[in-house]
């Protein structure tokens, strides 16, 4: 029997579908019939929606992005929370729990077969996350916590050259070269920020694993 279902809805069940089928089978090896098979629907109805299983993956890092931009503008706009704690936090919602759905999706995205789809990715969140980052540094700017003319650009470059620099399917630094970068990435983001030594040693930890010595 034929169930019929509200459009959003069924979009919402091709989509879930789909990113199961990526994290588990891998993204190149999934195929529209593969994600028609386990719903149990007809071409028509996945075409009235997606016009390619490329679509079906931006839809995807959509969802991830616009549900890690508002997390980030929640704890934004918390008047409760301390500006350089905002940051932090904001940093740590963006992390994948290990073995979760994002991280497994993650995983993918470093295939090479995947470069665009990665791309896509850090791409989107750039461009959504840095806003929200930025009225933050604003806010920090005016409470005289950071001193900078160019707030949101800089959010752009410190978040770009982090998602890359820091991107462990990119690259494959020794501990020693991960905790020197991670160093210099806080060093950069204080100086440009115009905040005070130390400022961010917690997001030190975050890049690192934890509390370091030396």
């Amino acid at each position: 029997m034929r169930v019929i279902k509200d459009p959003d809805e069924r979009k919402s069940e091709i989509l879930d579908t789909a990113e199961a089928l990526f994290t588990t089978k891998g993204y190149s090896k999934t195929t529209i019939l593969d994600i028609l098979n386990a719903i149990g629907i007809a071409k028509g109805t996945f075409y009235y929606h997606f016009k390619s299983k490329e679509e079906v993956m931006d839809a995807i890092i959509k969802r991830i992005v616009d549900a890690d931009v508002a997390a980030a503008r929640s704890i934004a706009a918390n008047p409760d929370i301390p500006v350089r704690d905002k940051l932090f936090r904001i940093l740590m919602a963006q992390m994948p729990v290990a073995g979760g759905s994002k991280a497994k999706l993650l995983e993918q995205f470093h295939q090479p077969s995947n470069a665009e789809m990665h791309q896509k990715s850090l791409a989107q969140a750039i461009l959504h996350l840095t806003p929200v980052l930025a009225d933050v540094i604003k806010q920090g700017i005016r409470e005289n916590i950071f001193a900078t003319d160019y707030p949101r650009e800089t959010v752009e470059f410190l978040v770009a050259g982090a998602q890359v620099i820091f991107d462990k399917g990119l690259f494959h630094w020794e501990p020693h070269e991960e905790l020197q970068k991670a160093r210099a990435f806080i060093h950069m983001t204080e100086t440009t920020l115009g905040a005070g030594k130390g400022s961010f040693d917690p997001i030190l930890d975050l890049l690192t694993g934890g509390p370091v010595e030396g």
